[in-house]
């Protein structure tokens, strides 16, 4: 400690917020040490939840009306329901159980009789949640990540980025009578952001993309057990999936016509270039310097 003191400045926690330094503890869970103490810190030094930016304008944490946007979903945490839930993060006010909410891009109003918090493998029924808590909702297909609950005002958060895949493979069905199930639960694994989907547009083959070899693994190990359905990979030479963007459309029609083969359209309708080497993504680039390659879905 006398070491520690002497050698390190006194801990300011404006240092700390403002992302400069972050604090270290010593203690061990397994022997209850520093524990509690640890605890007693975070309380002490955790900054309370911060503005959050939208597409129209910051929501500031202490308004009075009721602001939340989607940033996860997760399929089947229940096997037993098969229930799916989206994950809601209160930006401001308060969520009320039961009480109509505004689904800004879908345009309707809904309600949610079961609003739940966890802790660990518990879960418990919520009745009113505040900014900075987290409150999973009853899903049926009507969400996806990003989406936006108010009580009534037009706001878009901005989205969580999908950053471009590293891995692809192209996925096929490996059981003919199970088609059905092997859709539902890539269409759902998809929408957790696990993985991203592609559609040639050349040939119409599903194309799965990934950051790393296990991300195959999981998906073809949760599609067997909780949709029933089993599928097999096939290798694909690819370097990089590209969101295009263009003013220009003369420009973008030429590269199109010159690129179908390699074109391929997201989960959410958005063309990809899906350049095979770095070398035929370089060239892209230079000879079409009208349209814009963006390596995340959000631009």
């Amino acid at each position: 400690m006398e070491l520690i003191s002497g050698v390190y400045p006194t801990f300011e926690v404006n240092d700390y917020l403002s992302a400069d330094l972050a604090p270290v503890f010593f203690g061990s869970a397994l022997n209850n040490f520093g524990v509690q103490e640890l605890l007693d810190c975070f309380i002490n030094i955790a900054p309370h939840p911060r503005p959050v930016t939208a597409d129209e304008r910051v929501i500031d944490t202490f308004e009075n009306k009721f602001s939340g946007f989607i940033f996860k979903i997760h399929a089947n945490m229940d096997p037993n329901h098969r229930d799916r839930l989206a994950f809601v993060k209160i930006c401001s006010g308060s969520f009320k159980r039961n009480t109509n909410y505004l689904h800004v891009r879908a345009g309707k109003k809904m309600k949610f009789p079961s609003p739940t918090a966890f802790m660990a493998e518990k879960k418990s029924i919520v009745e009113e949640a505040f900014p900075g808590d987290i409150v999973g909702i009853h899903d049926t297909g009507n969400f996806k990540i990003g989406d936006t609950l108010t009580e009534g005002e037009l706001v878009n958060f901005k989205g969580l980025p999908s950053f471009s895949p590293e891995m692809f493979r192209y996925v096929e069905n490996a059981d003919p009578m199970k088609y059905k199930q092997l859709a539902k639960g890539i269409d759902q694994l998809m929408d957790e952001g696990v993985a991203q989907l592609f559609t040639n547009k050349f040939n119409g083959r599903k194309i799965i993309g990934t950051v790393g070899q296990l991300q195959f693994d999981v998906i073809q190990f949760r599609l067997e057990h909780e949709y029933g359905a089993k599928c097999k990979y096939e290798s694909i030479q690819m370097h990089k999936a590209c969101w295009i963007e263009a003013q220009d459309k003369a420009q973008l029609e030429d590269f199109q016509k010159r690129k179908f083969a390699s074109l391929a359209i997201d989960k959410h309708g958005r063309e990809v270039f899906m350049a095979d080497s770095s070398y035929s993504l370089q060239m892209a680039q230079e000879k079409f310097d009208k349209i814009k390659f963006h390596f995340t879905s959000e631009f």
